[in-house]
């Protein structure tokens, strides 16, 4: 999930005074909170779900978090985690606007990916932060596993930032980088699923929503992970080999 819309998203002015990670979200941005929290419970209804939720250190994803903590019972909560890897693309520190917005229109030309802002990061840094974090989220599975959690009714949370959401999810699916250019930020609280399926022989593997691949402008192939889809292609629907 993307965080709901911040006073950075109406006023780019907003960073000349205040630090990114210290810009809320609007009044706007909290009412989207509530409906994303809506629809979330709406997707996790069952009786025995439980839940693990990751959220940015930036006071905007906190806020959005805020919003949607509500609509779930302490009970169903497995944790609840601050990951600074799954923050904001950094742009500078305090920053002159018409600076950053030239940075920006020169970054579209030049390409989201690769483009390192002059006291920043590039899209690259931030593929390698949330890289690492993904093992991060497997270990943690693996010990929700060994303490009883049933982790095929365990949902996984994630309240970041636009850039970072698509950057964690071209690691997870391995796009192109290409793709990855091609892709589009979502909406401010638009909620991305992956679901997860299993074959006949027990192998798991995830895959996005249709109607999320639509939203991201992304192409039909982009929705699973790479070995699944050479086996795909390859005419192989069960028991791949890992």
């Amino acid at each position: 999930m993307r965080h709901g819309q911040s006073m950075g998203n109406v006023d780019e002015s907003a960073y000349v005074t205040t630090a990114d990670w210290r810009i809320p979200i609007t009044d706007l941005g909290r009412k989207q909170a509530k409906e994303a929290g809506k629809r979330l419970r709406e997707k996790i209804c069952e009786d025995d779900a439980s839940v693990v939720f990751y959220y940015s250190p930036y006071l905007r994803t906190k806020q959005t978090l805020d919003e949607i903590m509500p609509f779930f019972d302490e009970k169903e909560v497995v944790s609840c985690l601050e990951e600074p890897r799954i923050s904001e693309q950094q742009i500078g520190n305090f920053q002159n606007v018409q600076q950053v917005l030239d940075a920006k229109a020169e970054r579209s030309k030049f390409g989201r990916f690769f483009y390192r802002f002059p006291s920043g990061e590039a899209g690259l840094d931030v593929y390698n932060r949330v890289s690492s974090f993904i093992p991060t989220m497997v270990r943690d599975c693996n010990q929700y596993d060994n303490a009883g959690v049933d982790l095929d009714n365990l949902n996984i949370v994630i309240v970041t930032h636009g850039l970072a959401l698509r950057l964690f999810l071209m690691r997870w699916f391995q796009w192109s980088v290409d793709d990855f250019e091609q892709s589009q930020n979502p909406e401010n609280c638009e909620l991305i699923t992956m679901n997860k399926n299993k074959d006949t022989c027990g192998h798991a593997w995830m895959e996005l929503e249709e109607n999320d691949m639509v939203s991201l402008d992304l192409p039909d192939t982009c929705g699973v992970p790479r070995n699944v889809r050479v086996h795909r292609l390859q005419g192989v629907d069960n028991c791949w080999t890992k």
